[in-house]
Formats: C-alpha cells, sequence, structure tokens
C-alpha cells in the first residue's frame, strides 16, 4: 500500500528529476571551469533532509577520469592492455575510456567491440591526453612526450633496468605504478600480471619447443615401429616452469625440473614430473616467492648437474630469473654441445641476459644441431589470451587504487606503496621494507560447528534391507531353478562376475594390452576340454577323438604364445634404471605345488584333484589381478603360468590316462606350444596388440 501511495503522489517524481537536473548543471559548471583534475573532497548531502551528511570522501570520483588505451609500438607487440569485456566494466563504473584506433586487432578484437561497451575509439594524441594511461610495454622513448603532464602510467615498468626511461617521465611529473612491481602477498594475487604472462610464456615455451623438434613428444607404439618418448628438463619452478611441466606432460614427454627452492618440489611433483635435487644444504628461498642469488659452490654443483642431464634429455626449458639482476647462467656452452643433434633449447629469460650461455635474445637460431629459441615476446603469441588475463589484473588493479568510486593514492597501503615507481615526478622506488608491528590480537573465537546427528539406526536398516533384497532374491531362483545344472551355472557366473568386476576394474591404461593377452593365455585352459575327449591310442580312432586333438593343439597354441607376448609387451616399459628382477624364483613355488599333488595323488587321496582345480583357478585370477598394475605386471604373468600349468597337471591326474594316449596328448602338446612360441618370437612388437 506505501508503495502504491509513493506511485500515486506524483509530486516526488517532479521533485527528483528537479533535484537531477541542479546536479547536473552543477556538474557541467565544475567540469567546465575547471583546467585539470585535481584530488577534491566530496561530500555527500541531502538538499532536502536535515539529517547528518556522511564521512568525508577524498580521490577524484570514477565519472571525473579519463583512461586512454594507446596501441603498443613495442616490436613485435601484439597485446593490449584492455579488452572489450573489461572495458564495459571500467564503463560501468564511471571511467570514460579512450581507445586508440586499431590498439586490439592485433589481439582480435575490433575497434566495433570497443564502441559496444562505451569506449570512445579515437587518435593516438587524444589518447595519451588522458588522465590515466594503461600500456603492457614501457613506453619508447618517441611516446614519452605524448604523455600529458601529472597524469597517471599503469604499464610493466622494470624499473631496475630503466632509469633513463625514469627519469624522463620525470620530467612529465607522471605518477608511474609498476605491474611487475605489485607486491607478491595474498591480496595481490588478482593483480600479479608477471604471473599471468609468466603462465602463458611457459605454456608457449613448450609449444614452441614441440614445433622446432623433430620427433613426437608423447610415446608410441605404431605398425611403423616404437617411438620413445620426449625427455623434457625445466630449470625453475616458478609459474612459468610449472606451467611448462604441465604443458610437457600433458604432451606425453618424461619431464624433469630442477629449482633452488625446496618448497617447489611438491608443485613440481604435482604436474607429474621428476624433481631433481643437488646434494648440498643450501636454500635458494629469496624475498616475495623468488628465488635468489646461490653461491659459487652451489652453482658448480648445479653445471655438473646440468651437464650429465644434457646428455640425456632432448629438450632443455630454462625460467631462472631473479629481481633487480642479470639472469643467472646456468647453461654452459660445453653443455650445449654434449647435446644429441637435433635437441632444442628454449631459454625464458633471454630478455634478462639468459640462463644459456649461447642463447641469443630475440632469435632462433642453430648451433652444433642444437635449436635455439630466445624470443622475448613469447606471451604477446598468444595475444588474444594474454591481454584478456593482463586487463583482468590491470583493471582491479586500477580500482583498487582508492575506495568507493574514487580514485586517490593511499601510501600507506601495502600494495600501491610497493608498486608505485614515481608520484607527480619524486622517485618513489625501491619501496621500504615491509614494517612488522608487534601487536597483541585477541584470538578470534572459533564458533565449533556441530556435526550433523547421524541416524545409525536408519543407515543399518537401509543397508540390510539391501541385502535383505539381495539374498531373498536368490531363495526366489533356488525355488524356479527347473534343475541342479542352473544352480550350478547361476553360481560360478555370479562368482566370476564379481570376481571379473574387482579384478578388472583399476587396471591401468598402459596395461590394457598385456592383460589381454595373458586373459588369452589363460583362456586357452580350454585345452582340459579337449585332453579329456582324447583317446585311441597313439592317434585318433575316431572323429570325436580327432577333433578332441585338433582343439588341444591349438589351445597350446594360444597358451604358450600368449604367455611370451605378455612377457615381451611387459619388457616395454622396463627402464635401465630398474631394480633387477628374480622371477625364475616363482618356479619353486609351481615345483612345490605340482610335486606335492603328484605325491598326494600317488598316495590315493581322492579329493586332492578339486583342491588341485581350486589352486589354479586361483593362481589364474591372481595373474588376472596382478596385470592391473605395473609393479606387479610380471608377477601375474608367472602366477597364469602357474595356473594353467597346473590345472593341466590335475586334468592328466585325474584322467590317468594310458602310455599311448599319453604320448597323443604330449605330441599335441609339444606341437602346438612350439608353434605358439615361433609365432610369439617372430611377430613385430608393434603389432603385438593386432596379434592378440
Amino acid at each position: 500500500m506505501i508503495l502504491f501511495k509513493l506511485i500515486e503522489d506524483k509530486s516526488i517524481f517532479f521533485l527528483g528529476k528537479r533535484t537531477f537536473r541542479t546536479w547536473s548543471r552543477r556538474r557541467a559548471s565544475a567540469v567546465q571551469t575547471k583546467p585539470a583534475v585535481k584530488p577534491v573532497e566530496v561530500v555527500a548531502k541531502d538538499s532536502k533532509s536535515t539529517q547528518a551528511a556522511s564521512p568525508t570522501q577524498i580521490g577524484i570520483p570514477y565519472n571525473r577520469l579519463t583512461v586512454g588505451i594507446p596501441k603498443e609500438v613495442w616490436p613485435n607487440e601484439r597485446r593490449v592492455s584492455l579488452t572489450p569485456g573489461v572495458t564495459a566494466a571500467l564503463v560501468k563504473k564511471g571511467f570514460q575510456v579512450r581507445l586508440e584506433e586499431g590498439a586490439g586487432l592485433s589481439a582480435k578484437f575490433r575497434d566495433a567491440d570497443y564502441e559496444a561497451k562505451g569506449a570512445k575509439v579515437t587518435n593516438q594524441k587524444e589518447v595519451f591526453e588522458s588522465d590515466i594511461i594503461l600500456k603492457i610495454r614501457q613506453p619508447l622513448e618517441n611516446e614519452i612526450n605524448l604523455f600529458k603532464p601529472n597524469s597517471t602510467l599503469i604499464s610493466f615498468i622494470h624499473p631496475g633496468q630503466n632509469q633513463a626511461l625514469l627519469q624522463k617521465l620525470a620530467e612529465k611529473q607522471l605518477t608511474v605504478f609498476g605491474m611487475d612491481c605489485v607486491p607478491r602477498i595474498s591480496r595481490a594475487q588478482v593483480y600479479d600480471a608477471l604471473s599471468s604472462m609468466a603462465n602463458i610464456a611457459g605454456y608457449r615455451a613448450v609449444i614452441e619447443a614441440a614445433g622446432h623438434f623433430g620427433r613426437f613428444f608423447a610415446g608410441q607404439i605404431t605398425a611403423a615401429g616404437k617411438v620413445p618418448p620426449a625427455k623434457v628438463l625445466i630449470i625453475g619452478g616458478g609459474v612459468a616452469g610449472l606451467s611448462a611441466c604441465g604443458q610437457a606432460r600433458n604432451m606425453g614427454a618424461i619431464v624433469r625440473a630442477f629449482d633452488t627452492r625446496a618448497a617447489v618440489k611438491e608443485q613440481v611433483e604435482s604436474m607429474g614430473a621428476e624433481f631433481l635435487t643437488i646434494k648440498m644444504d643450501e636454500s635458494g628461498e629469496g624475498a616475495g616467492g623468488y628465488a635468489k642469488e646461490m653461491s659459487p659452490e652451489f652453482i658448480k654443483a648445479e653445471h655438473d648437474l646440468f651437464a650429465k642431464q644434457a646428455k640425456e634429455v632432448d629438450i632443455i626449458i630454462t625460467t631462472a630469473l631473479i629481481p633487480g639482476i642479470k639472469a643467472p647462467l646456468l647453461v654452459l656452452k660445453e653443455h650445449i654441445e654434449s647435446m644429441k643433434p637435433g635437441s632444442v633449447v628454449v631459454d625464458l629469460a633471454a630478455e634478462s641476459g639468459g640462463n644459456i650461455e649461447t642463447t641469443r635474445p630475440g632469435e632462433i637460431y642453430t648451433y652444433n644441431d642444437v635449436v635455439h629459441i630466445g624470443l622475448t615476446d613469447l606471451p604477446s603469441r598468444l595475444p588474444t589470451q594474454s591481454s584478456t588475463l593482463y586487463a583482468n589484473n590491470v583493471s582491479k588493479f586500477l580500482l583498487s587504487i582508492g575506495e568507493k568510486d574514487h580514485f586517490y593514492i593511499n601510501l600507506d597501503d601495502e600494495v600501491v606503496r610497493g608498486s608505485i615507481i614515481l608520484q607527480n615526478g619524486k622517485n618513489l622506488w625501491p619501496p621500504p621494507p615491509p614494517k612488522h608491528h608487534a601487536t597483541t590480537t585477541k584470538a578470534p573465537v572459533v564458533k565449533k560447528i556441530e556435526p550433523k546427528a547421524v541416524d545409525h539406526f536408519r543407515e543399518t536398516m537401509k543397508s540390510a534391507m539391501i541385502y535383505s533384497g539381495g539374498l531373498g532374491s536368490l531363495v526366489v531362483l533356488g525355488a524356479v531353478a527347473p534343475n541342479p545344472a542352473f544352480t550350478t551355472m547361476a553360481t560360478t557366473l555370479s562368482l566370476a562376475g564379481i570376481v571379473g568386476y574387482h579384478t578388472v576394474w583399476s587396471v591401468t591404461p598402459a596395461l590394457h594390452s598385456p592383460l589381454m593377452s595373458v586373459t588369452n593365455a589363460i583362456s586357452g585352459i580350454t585345452a582340459v576340454g579337449g585332453l579329456l575327449q582324447m583317446g585311441g591310442g597313439l592317434y585318433p580312432s575316431n572323429s570325436v577323438e580327432a577333433l578332441a586333438a585338433t582343439a588341444a593343439f591349438i589351445s597350446f597354441i594360444n597358451i604358450s604364445g600368449g604367455f611370451l607376448v605378455t612377457q615381451r609387451m611387459l619388457d616395454m616399459f622396463k627402464r635401465p634404471t630398474d631394480p633387477p628382477e628374480h622371477m625364475y624364483l616363482y618356479g619353486i613355488p609351481a615345483a612345490a605345488f605340482v610335486g606335492g599333488y603328484i605325491y598326494a595323488m600317488a598316495k590315493g587321496y581322492p579329493e586332492i584333484h578339486q583342491m588341485a582345480y581350486l589352486g589354479s583357478s586361483l593362481c589364474c585370477v591372481g595373474a588376472l589381478g596382478g596385470l592391473s598394475n605395473q609393479k606387479t605386471s610380471r608377477l601375474g604373468n608367472s602366477l597364469g603360468i602357474i595356473g594353467v600349468g597346473s590345472g593341466l597337471v590335475a586334468t592328466l591326474g585325474m584322467m590317468n590316462p594310458s602310455a599311448e594316449v599319453l604320448t597323443q596328448m604330449a605330441a599335441a602338446a609339444i606341437g602346438g606350444s612350439a608353434i605358439g612360441t615361433v609365432i610369439a618370437k617372430k611377430i613385430e612388437i608393434t603389432v603385438c596388440r593386432m596379434l592378440i
């Protein structure tokens, strides 16, 4: 009712309209009379109210500021500092965004896309007359004079390497923030453009290496032959190094990584790479999460490690940087000369001097048959992605300078003080070390969350009803079973299904083919059926016995060939560094089992045959389970041989055939096994899967 009453009272709309018109005129007048934008104190008032005014707000309102996005003119630079999506967010906050014509074209952002989001597309001169300039690369010589005096620049600056540039920017009374100077603290992670670009550089480094490498990254087994996986060494476990680790691992390479910081070990291993270490008690942890410069003794140990690795790996990617100084030299010329022809090295530190002695910054060339990639614009080679991430970083950083939609530089803010380089031409870099105040704070009261009460009766009843249904269904099946054979087959099917499910469900993908092979070999136990039907003497006396002998003969081909093919496929996974194996020792339990069975059979124990079959079955199931994991795969193959062999011996013991029939059986077994062995040895390992 109150809402309807307000709508009916039209005077409130006239009052609001008049107030808005008056405010608009005052704002327009203020903009026209002020020659330059300076910090102001804004006091919120209510012209029609006697209520107390809100607290004073210091700073420049966003709606009185212009943000300029110039086109990057650095050689080979294709990124843009703001994307259309982020432009819309700044415009919504009140900023007036000016974009230089064509600034986003190289990053696949059209001028029309910016205009649709509220930006003004204009010329270079008008863009540089903006209050705040957002760039990616530091300004070049011909750009400095374009800046409006007392304006603000936010960009990568690298102040330690560009003192001459800072001097010229100071003469223009500029306020300069360095995106590369944003402190690495939890609150500033969202502004960390260095990490965003390093992430892309690490990814792109692997792509560039793959493009110049003459083989696959992933190992393959094809009809044309076996292709070994590439071996990649990544030096440096920062953002770029971890990104490179992940990408190289995703492409199938064997990845090794090294870093002086012990804390990086778990991160490297989580990406699927092997972490290399040096046996020296020296930490590389530096300030701000970066690595520090190491002692000469440690550097020598590093060189020894890299000399050994250079002879083994195919690709080396270096990412080691130390803020404020030249990049450390890690890979020497002699290391490069020891690498295999066709190897590739990528130096992500090329712009800062390089980690590789033979790197040429900005170039791709070949030295001693090793391709050197010293590109300094790797993030720019993914311009759309790089621009998107950088725009998110720089826009959030801009909005963090001040509060409540007002731009205000507060030097007490840790992020602002750490990243500001010049303020109105005054040098403020480097920032002072962070202050650690010894303050006594009251420990926060942690509210204990009571665990949700569990109805154990209901949970147990639910489980009991499930089992009741399952067991009750078996009673129903038993009542309707037509004959004993039905219940026997149902029992066998159920047990086989459960055992098979738990055995095969967690098999490693790389062992699918060996598992299929050993399964085929175990299925050769069908030879038992042929042996049971054989008879007649030294040769079959009728067609049934002939078919039985043929079936046994073929089954023995499958048995011997299957186990041998499995062994050959498992040998492909064996590495030179693997410990020695003594699989022949499993002949001891095989001999004990078969010998004990023969002894018990000779003594006339009637149930020994059934127990022998049980042992054979358990060994066959164990073989399938063993082949589901690489650590137990060879044991699985041995158990399969024991299981099939003991099953055949138990069958002969139960049959007790005559000497003539036993000779016929031996001929079928020896002939079939010989053929299976010859086929398994002659077949190329690359077509083993097709043979299976």
